[in-house]
């Protein structure tokens, strides 16, 4: 069967990701800095324990991670004094603080052509397990659909992520073809529903899982003409 959709993950997949999340962090502190104080110089060990205390009270939001950092600034600010509604509306803007700073992020050059190249040929997707927007970032006319782990309540590598997406795109699993970084969440996740894996490895990786990828690339350059050779 002819392939007729790609999906792509997006955290170091379309862009590098680690100085993202880094600046990310940081400006959120030097929100709380400015406007909170005390709880900006709360210990990572102290968030880390709301985050726990979280969860085991709402086991549901492991993959909502949007509402999960949300809800950890509200109980930090509550611990810290806040009353409610306060304590809501300091976390809305600190989490706005947070999230502009994770869509400030540099695209690899090499993607947009990329991008550019297959929609001509193919229907394309999003399955991310991170809250990035590609409306936020400006990809979001090159993709169909896109699917977040945090608006669906499950994650990569389970199967019926790449199932809905599959859905989404109105094909059948020997028709779709995934790209990623991660070994386990894209490469084995995607072919356990199905589909074809592309890995995605520009460092140059040693591949350590027992089942390989059908295919390993070093650039998104490489794509376009790696799905040729298959059809």
């Amino acid at each position: 069967m002819s392939i007729k959709l790609i999906t792509f993950d997006l955290d170091d997949t379309l862009w590098d990701n680690v100085p993202v999340i880094i600046n990310a962090e940081a400006s959120m502190r030097e929100w709380l800095a400015t406007h909170a104080p005390q709880v900006g110089e709360l210990p990572l060990e102290q968030f880390a324990s709301l985050r726990q205390q979280v969860l085991q009270r709402h086991p549901e939001l492991k993959y909502r991670i949007s509402v999960l950092r949300h809800r950890v600034l509200m109980h930090a600010f509550e611990e810290a004094g806040y009353p409610q509604p306060e304590a809501t509306e300091m976390a809305d803007v600190c989490f706005e603080a947070f999230l502009h700073a994770r869509h400030q992020l540099t695209i690899f050059p090499e993607a947009e052509p990329m991008l550019q190249a297959l929609r001509r040929r193919y229907l394309l997707g999003v399955i991310t397990n991170g809250n990035a927007d590609v409306q936020r970032v400006g990809l979001a006319d090159y993709f169909h659909f896109a699917l977040r782990a945090e608006d669906i309540g499950i994650a990569k590598p389970d199967a019926r992520l790449f199932q809905e997406a599959l859905q989404r795109g109105g094909v059948d699993a020997s028709a779709a073809v995934h790209i990623g970084d991660h070994p386990g969440d894209d490469i084995a996740g995607a072919q356990q529903a199905g589909l074809r894996a592309v890995w995605f490895n520009p460092a140059g990786k040693v591949w350590e899982a027992d089942k390989r990828p059908d295919a390993e690339i070093r650039s998104l350059t490489e794509l376009p003409g790696l799905l040729t050779r298959w059809e």
